[in-house]
């Protein structure tokens, strides 16, 4: 299983590239009305790349969604499985970065 780390590292990208996506949306709205036949040459080839960036997308978000619930799910069953162990290790990491803020 990939780390939580790596996970974020995906949400984080497919948040970019929503973006990106956003924008290359409206960069076509705002040339729609621009006449000419290597603009509309463009402006075609770059909806269909739009399309299928937007398919990879949602494919991607459907797979880090499904490996963070894959993810929680197993932390569910362990924390239900060691109660005690779950406590204590929380309350370590609250000591540490307790001690981390409080050196500061």
């Amino acid at each position: 299983m990939e780390s939580l780390a790596n996970q974020f590292n995906k949400s984080q990208l497919i948040n970019e590239f929503k973006a990106v996506i956003a924008d290359a949306e409206a960069l076509l709205k705002a040339t729609a009305n621009t006449s000419g036949e290597k603009i509309a040459e463009v402006r075609s080839k770059a909806e269909k790349s739009l399309n299928i960036a937007k398919a990879k997308l949602a494919d991607a978000q459907d797979e880090v969604l499904a490996k963070t619930k894959a993810a929680a799910k197993v932390t569910d069953v362990y924390v239900h499985e060691n109660p005690w162990r779950s406590i204590g290790l929380a309350a370590g990491v609250g000591v540490v970065i307790g001690l981390l803020i409080g050196r500061r």
